[in-house]
């Protein structure tokens, strides 16, 4: 969401870096550039000026032109008041006293509410807090089948009640009575929604509201819908109480400036984003790690957060041990490819790297094509298990049963096991006396 804010300021600060001393024009001139990039990016112009302001006091009071690196410096302050627009410092989500501790989930129709209502439950539980999910949105057709759909996807629990003999009110009531009886912590409210803000919707989630007495009122926001997101973000604020919102779609082509504008603008912290479609693609709202990305700086944090919630403990040390005998097969290739495909897009990954957001551009698309994965699968699983474990035997008639069963050439069969092999010489590398200096060398490469 935000590539062409990143590479705009990209541009601006490859400047600064590249020259030795500042002067206060140089600042003033890029700065300028800063500006009409957040502005471009649909931040609001509120926002985007009093950023700029502070960024040229604090530059000021630093006497950062006669430091020896006053790029790097100015740099660091734009990367300190970025994240503090952003937000500043991760929001924990509040928990009540007794269980259970009511989430109620609101905003306008096609947000995402129902959606984010499973990713919430499924990352609570995750936690390895027990959840209940309620469906109260009696108002558009279907929201309570897609609610226990989600739910039997899921493995979560759903209350629910016929639309046309309950009313919102009542569902949330009667679950909340049931979520108390079998102690659940978190109970999450997925309510209605309208195209536009009216007064029946906003007596329809006061009557909730007071009827549960919920810990967290999140607003479940569009990111894709720019500065109206930002507008109706300030209306439900002020009429229903909101203690935090959660960002949908922060994987769209959208420029981005809702999200930096939308803590600055309204007051109210952003807590989660939705950076996907599926379940587990659902992330804690982190303004460090996001001005971190934005600034090409990448964002190891997540990176291994995403790697330790996908990589099962037990299958790396029974993979280590697999290498250090020198048994790494195409079987323990295929688990590799599929674990990194449940980890996001390489696109998302390779944003999370520092220094690769520098590259942006200079990468060929090609080269990291989803698509290709998913031959690469088709392929393996093409072949037989004995093939598998021992791609020595695979000769010209195999290659060609494996190609037409998966629908490539046997070109491509070819490539993927030349690729292979040398994924094995390294392997075998990095597991023998001089592992530690073959994989320096690899990350040189």
């Amino acid at each position: 969401m935000f590539e062409s804010l990143s590479d705009k300021l990209g541009g601006v600060f490859g400047k600064l870096t590249s020259s030795g001393k500042l002067s206060e024009k140089d600042i003033d001139a890029a700065l300028r550039e800063v500006r009409l990039a957040l502005l471009e990016a649909d931040v609001d112009f509120k926002v985007a000026r009093q950023f700029v302001k502070n960024v040229k006091e604090r530059a000021d009071g630093d006497k950062i032109y006669a430091s020896l690196t006053p790029g790097q410096s100015v740099i660091r302050i734009v990367r300190e008041e970025l994240a503090e627009i952003l937000g500043g410092e991760a929001a924990e989500l509040a928990r009540a006293d007794k269980p259970p501790s009511v989430i109620m989930l609101v905003g306008l129709q096609g947000a995402g509410k129902t959606t984010l209502a499973a990713k919430l439950s499924l990352w609570l539980r995750k936690q390895k807090q027990p959840v209940m999910m309620a469906a109260c949105d009696l108002q558009r057709p279907a929201a309570v089948d897609q609610l226990k759909q989600l739910g039997k996807q899921l493995d979560l629990t759903v209350y629910s009640e016929e639309p046309s003999s309950s009313t919102p009110v009542k569902v949330a009531k009667a679950a909340y009575k049931k979520a108390q009886e079998e102690g659940v912590h978190y109970l999450i409210l997925d309510t209605a929604g309208r195209l536009a803000i009216d007064d029946d919707l906003m007596s329809e989630l006061e009557e909730i509201r007071d009827a549960t007495s919920p810990v967290e009122t999140l607003l479940v926001l569009d990111a894709m819908t720019g500065q109206d997101a930002v507008r109706s973000g300030g209306e439900f604020n002020d009429r229903i109480g909101v203690t935090g919102m959660v960002l949908t779609k922060m994987d769209g082509d959208a420029r981005g400036g809702a999200a930096l504008s939308m803590r600055s603008a309204t007051g109210v912290p952003i807590k989660y984003i939705g950076v996907g479609e599926r379940p587990d693609q659902f992330e804690v709202y982190h303004p460090d790690r996001i001005a971190s990305r934005i600034l090409g700086m990448g964002d190891v944090e997540s990176l291994i957060e995403k790697a330790e919630s996908q990589f099962d403990s037990e299958e790396v040390a029974a993979l280590e041990a697999k290498i250090k005998k020198n048994q790494f097969d195409l079987n323990d290739m295929l688990q590799q490819f599929q674990t990194i495909k449940k980890m996001g897009s390489m696109t998302d990954i390779l944003g999370m790297i520092p220094g690769m957001g520098s590259l942006r551009g200079k990468i060929n698309p090609k080269d990291f094509d989803e698509k290709q994965m998913g031959r690469t699968e088709a392929i393996i699983h093409s072949m037989t298990m004995v093939e598998r474990e021992n791609p020595t035997i695979i000769n010209g008639s195999r290659r060609k049963r494996i190609a037409d069963g998966s629908g490539t050439t046997t070109t491509q069969v070819n490539q993927l096991l030349n690729q292979f092999k040398q994924m094995q010489k390294m392997m075998k590398k990095m597991s023998g006396p001089g592992g530690k200096r073959a994989l320096m060398n690899m990350l040189k490469g």
